[in-house]
């Protein structure tokens, strides 16, 4: 009982981590005297919710997985079409970081079903129809090494483990306890990368699934989880706004390879490439600031259900320092929505902003009903929502 425990929470682990707002972007990428250039960025998922785990079908088509009707779903974005249709319908559960399966027209992701069971599945690229690959791991990350090896982040009491599957004679064996979720294959090697958190400092090693030899590659960026590889040999691994690359051939250290000033991409968690170089994608929970931006203008719109999309459910209001005044989503929309109604002047002018971690400090100057009023509000961003507002006034 004690061990169905471990393993049901390590599970909610994984999948109530992922439950953030995040997006994906796409770009256009080239690196010029090894200068790493990053352009035509767009929001291919926009879309309020999750948005995760983007992999490359081809190098046209995006896999990733999809917030849809309250579920997760294996979503597919065309770059020549702009366009996204949808791989799985599953009513009985959500599937998660979807990848293709070698030299097949199909897809393998991780299903997690409404009764709490989570199987590694494939999908029919044209149907979406399902049928289980492994019956007898909990399988939270994978890599394909061949049509015929499968290496995974298995979630096992303590963590992930770095297991290898020959889905010819069922059998698996696992090389390393205390992992991290991104594996990737090695471009021209037969190896695997993963990130080794045995030690204090995380380690980047290589995998050889066939003779389980490992070896250090370099330690990763500290705390950075997500890491992809360019066909010529540099590993780019983000961490916050920030893209670093290293290359074991050439560098003897990090450096950093892109920054981003735009204020939607503000902590990157995913990353990767196609395999002819000239496509990234990448997702990022949406930045704070960007947040209460949103909230603004749909504030000064009166838009009250863009105003209300910015919030979380449980929303927490309070006047300075800590006095609650009211709680929850569908209170605000009540005091709200006539305001706007009854305000046709209404409008805020930004004085001032303070962006600090999660936290955004707006000194605000109000027009209501012709009377000008002065006020600071103190926004707390979570997981892509307001999930708190203290007012000074």
């Amino acid at each position: 009982m004690r061990n169905c425990f471990i393993l049901l929470t390590l599970i909610n682990v994984f999948i109530l981590s992922a439950q953030s707002n995040t997006e994906i972007y796409l770009f256009d990428i080239s690196i010029n005297e090894n200068v790493l250039e990053l352009k035509n960025q767009r929001n291919i998922s926009n879309n309020d919710g999750y948005d995760n785990q983007p992999s490359f079908y081809n190098d046209n088509i995006v896999l990733f997985a999809a917030t849809r009707n309250g579920q997760t779903d294996i979503a597919k974005y065309n770059i020549i079409d702009d366009k996204i249709d949808w791989i799985s319908k599953t009513l009985q559960g959500s599937e998660y970081s979807p990848i293709k399966v070698p030299n097949q027209k199909a897809i393998s992701a991780i299903r997690l079903d409404t009764t709490g069971k989570q199987l590694l599945y494939q999908y029919d690229y044209k149907t979406g129809s399902p049928k289980v690959l492994i019956k007898d791991l909990v399988i939270g990350y994978h890599i394909w090494f061949n049509k015929n090896i499968l290496v995974s982040s298995v979630l096992e009491e303590g963590g992930l483990s770095l297991v290898v599957s020959n889905i010819t004679d069922n059998t698996n064996k696992t090389f390393q306890k205390k992992i991290g979720r991104s594996l990737h294959k090695i471009p021209n090697s037969e190896l695997i990368s993963y990130i080794s958190k045995e030690n204090e400092k995380w380690e980047i090693k290589s995998l050889n699934p066939i003779t389980g030899e490992t070896k250090k590659i370099i330690n990763s960026i500290p705390e950075a989880e997500d890491m992809c590889w360019l066909s010529n040999g540099t590993i780019l691994m983000p961490k916050n706004n920030i893209i670093y690359k290293f290359n074991p051939k050439t560098d003897t250290n990090w450096s950093m390879g892109h920054t981003f000033l735009d204020k939607e991409i503000a902590s990157i968690s995913r990353i990767t490439t196609n395999e002819i170089d000239n496509k990234l994608a990448l997702v990022s929970d949406v930045s704070p600031e960007y947040v209460v931006q949103k909230q603004l203008d749909a504030y000064n719109a009166r838009n009250i259900e863009g105003f209300l999309a910015t919030y979380s459910d449980q929303v927490q209001v309070y006047n300075y320092p800590n006095k609650l005044t009211y709680e929850g989503k569908e209170k605000m929309k009540s005091m709200y929505a006539p305001f706007f109604d009854k305000t046709p002047d209404l409008h805020c002018k930004i004085k001032n902003r303070i962006v600090h971690g999660n936290k955004v400090i707006d000194e605000e100057l109000v027009l209501i009903n012709g009377n000008e009023i002065k006020a600071v509000a103190i926004y707390e961003v979570k997981n892509g929502k307001i999930s708190k507002v203290t007012f000074l006034q």
